[in-house]
């Protein structure tokens, strides 16, 4: 006469077994064909769409993680830089708050016109993935947060240049580049 106890120990096995085997049917490698996404994986092949979703697993870049909302999050940050510079008393021909507001403007109409393609927003900005936008529009911050509180553009003097476009040689007088002086010929 069989047990109870090895009659519940074969019955566990079964539906362990039967589990395991489930499992190992999906996750077979997939062979690669035109329509499917990954080829080999042990996962199972699921619809990707790049850039939404599980379409972007990995930035590639240490320590930085992956953020399917880094778009949205670029317009908000860049209008926190131009509203400081309204704000500031930073005069308006100075050279840092020009080119701040260029690039802020340039990527906030960036972000909003390809609010699901993360990948155009990388390309029209050419300045590295959308995550690494939003960490230099908090970096800009700090930057502009020292600037202002230094007021740097009081440092900052014009300078003269004195150039002659009809000199024919430049205002070099009559030295040509390359030649050595009399003095060093020996």
């Amino acid at each position: 006469m069989i047990s109870a106890s090895i009659l519940l120990r074969n019955q566990t096995r079964r539906v362990l077994l039967s589990t395991i085997a489930r499992r190992e049917v999906l996750r077979r490698p997939v062979a690669c064909d035109t329509n499917s996404v990954r080829c080999f994986s042990a996962q199972p092949l699921e619809d990707l769409i790049p850039g939404i979703g599980k379409g972007k697993t990995s930035t590639g870049i240490v320590g930085l993680d992956v953020d399917h909302d880094a778009v949205s999050k670029m317009i908000p940050k860049y209008q926190a830089l131009l509203d400081k510079l309204a704000a500031s008393d930073m005069p308006p021909d100075a050279q840092y708050r020009i080119n701040v507001e260029k690039i802020a403007r340039y990527r906030i109409k960036a972000a909003q016109e390809n609010l699901d393609d993360p990948e155009k927003v990388e390309e029209l900005c050419n300045c590295g993935q959308v995550e690494e936008l939003v960490i230099q529009g908090d970096n800009e911050m700090i930057v502009m947060d020292m600037y202002l509180r230094n007021r740097w553009w009081e440092l900052v003097k014009p300078v003269e240049i004195e150039y002659n476009p009809e000199d024919e040689d430049g205002g070099h007088g009559d030295i040509e580049w390359g030649d050595v002086p009399e003095d060093d010929k020996k």
